[in-house]
């Protein structure tokens, strides 16, 4: 019978870092297409929240590669994922003021800062 150590090491070496690191390079240039390429304010916001998932996905990869033992890297993504909600409640605010005032989410109309 395999203790417990042994099964998490042989998990471990089945999940190799770079199939992380491939799932997030893929989710970061997702994001940063659709950051790119939308003019839809709420799909800028989605589209920020997948860089932000991306790096989540290093910080925990790296952490579990690195030492496994040490959390700094689940510490770090958890402080991540706080500010990452704070931006999208933040953002979604600004985004329901400015369809109040204009009725359109459409980035190329956003001209509230111009004289």
């Amino acid at each position: 019978m395999a203790t417990p150590r042994q099964l998490l090491e042989g998990i471990r070496s089945s999940m190799q870092l770079q199939y992380f690191l491939l799932l997030a390079a893929a989710l970061f240039c997702i994001g940063i297409y659709g950051l790119i390429t939308s003019r839809n304010a709420v799909r800028v916001l989605m589209s920020i929240e997948l860089l932000l998932n991306a790096v989540n996905l290093n910080l925990m990869a790296f952490s579990n590669f690195l030492d496994s033992t040490l959390i700094k890297g689940q510490v770090f993504t958890v402080f991540v994922i706080t500010v990452a909600a704070a931006e999208a409640a933040v953002g979604l605010a600004i985004v329901l003021a400015i369809y109040r005032n204009r009725e359109t989410v459409d980035m190329e109309q956003f001209n509230l800062l111009k004289w």
